[in-house]
This record gives C-alpha cells, structure tokens and sequence, in this order.
C-alpha cells in the first residue's frame, strides 16, 4: 500500500525517513551495531521530551494530529532545516508553521547576482521591516545610495518620513506615505516581527506626526505590484511598474524590482545606468 494513503501516513513515513539518516554517534548515543541507521525512536522522543509511546504512535499514524508544540520539539530533535520543517507542518498539521524572523543582514552572492543582472531596472531586497538589505546599481542611481549609509539607515520608512530628499523626490508623497504604512504592516505581522518593529515605530511615532496619523489607522494592503512614479533630479519624471517577489525559503524578504513604464523612460535610464 502507498505511504501516501493518508496523511498519517506520510508523516510516519517523513518522520521515519528523516531519523534514519541521522549519525548516532553525532548526537552522543552509544556506537553499538544497530539492525537499522539513524536514530532509534526511543532516542528521537527523549531529545524531543515527549513519550516515547506517543512519538510510536505517530510514526505509526496513531492518536490524532500532533500539536504544534510537538511539531516544533521534533523538528529541532531531528535537526531539520527551516524547509524541512515547513513540510512537517503541512503533512502533520496542514498549513505551515508560524514564521520565526531572523534579523539577519545581507543576502548571499548568487542572490545579489540577481539583482546585478536586472541593470538597468531598479531592484533591491528589503526584509520584513522594510530594512533595503541588497540592491543593484540602477537602485543606487535612480533610488538611493544606500551603500552610502548606515545599516540602520537603510530603511524606507525612515526614507519616506525623515528623508527631505526623498520626500520630494514622490510623485504623490501623502499617497506614497499612506500605501507603505499599510503595506509594511502586513509585511511584518506575516513575518513574525512584531518585537523587531515596536522600536522603529515608536521612533516614527515621536518625530513623524503624519506617521502617527497614518498608523492609527490600521490600514492594510498588499504590495504585489503596481505603478510608481518619480522626480529624478537629473532626468525629471520617470515611471515604473513594480513587481515584489518573496524570496523561496526567507519569508522576511521581498525582493521589488522597478521596470520603466515606457520605451521612453527605459531609454533615460540607460542612458545614466549604463
């Protein structure tokens, strides 16, 4: 019979399959020859601390759905990556694990190899409290040196409401200002965030009056696409329609990348990006 019947069942099967390639010997158990690899489930339930009855029985497809508690417990006892763990969730409880932020700076090479090929459209990725962590050399030109600040500069609402330059560089500033409030909200409460967030809006709060307004609102929307105009000081108005990406396996970033609107503005660019 297929270990794909029932949803017990595969979570039997990708609980078994992912103790049996684990090293004993790695996690301290005697090197004693064993009839099968991999931990033993006995081993498995104590590094979770839960029974080693109930752990059986949900190898074995037995005694319900597993809490989320115990999810979490065995995939650290298992060791298991975060995509991993995500797929343990889905089969044993049907929808993904609450996220975990990672305040973690900086993406890896072939990421920002990415960036670099999208010249000469603006991209950069920012993280859940839209902190721009990466960003290419069209993004550099047309949006912001950003290689030029601080780490803890590098972040669009204090661009928005505390940057001179960069307010009057909006097309429609107040509608700007308005949609990335709401946006960033939902992005960090997706994320897990919300202790990450507290000190930024709280520092928004006291030296933004209009920030304060706008977040008292509690608007939420979603930041798939959509179009954005800017004064550029060299080139004038320019156009651009967006697109934010989630990038696969970091639900704290979003990569946004700024195609010109038309063969006009495309030709500006170039001409300045290179």
């Amino acid at each position: 019979m297929s270990e794909f019947v029932t949803s017990e069942n595969r979570l039997g099967a990708y609980l078994k399959d992912r103790r049996a390639k684990l090293d004993p010997a790695a996690f301290g158990f005697a090197g004693e020859r064993r009839r099968t690899p991999g931990l033993r489930r006995e081993e498995v339930a104590s590094r979770a601390n839960i029974s080693p009855t109930w752990y059986t029985w949900l190898e074995q497809g037995r005694g319900g759905a597993p809490s989320a508690d115990v999810l979490d417990r065995i995939s650290r006892a298992l060791m298991l990556t975060d995509i991993e763990r995500e797929h343990l969730f889905l089969i044993g409880l049907g929808r993904p694990p609450e996220v975990r932020y990672r305040n973690e700076q900086g993406v890896t090479p072939r990421l920002q190899g990415v960036l670099d090929a999208l010249d000469p459209s603006p991209a950069l990725i920012r993280n859940a409290i839209w902190d721009v962590v990466a960003w290419n050399r069209a993004a550099t030109v047309l949006l912001t040196d950003y290689g030029a600040l601080p780490p803890e500069e590098r972040n669009v609402l204090r661009f928005i409401f505390l940057d001179p330059r960069v307010r009057a560089a909006q097309y429609d500033w107040e509608s700007v200002a308005r949609f990335v409030v709401a946006a960033f909200r939902v992005d960090a409460a997706r994320a897990g965030a919300a202790a990450e967030v507290e000190p930024l809006v709280d520092e928004l709060c006291r030296k933004s009056p209009e920030f304060l307004a706008m977040w008292r609102d509690n608007d939420v929307r979603s930041h798939g696409e959509g179009a954005k105009h800017i004064k550029h000081p060299v080139l004038g108005l320019l156009s651009f329609e967006y697109s934010a990406f989630q990038v696969d396996g970091r639900p704290d970033l979003s990569m946004v990348v700024y195609n010109p609107a038309t063969a006009e503005d495309a030709e500006k660019i170039r001409r300045v990006v290179g």
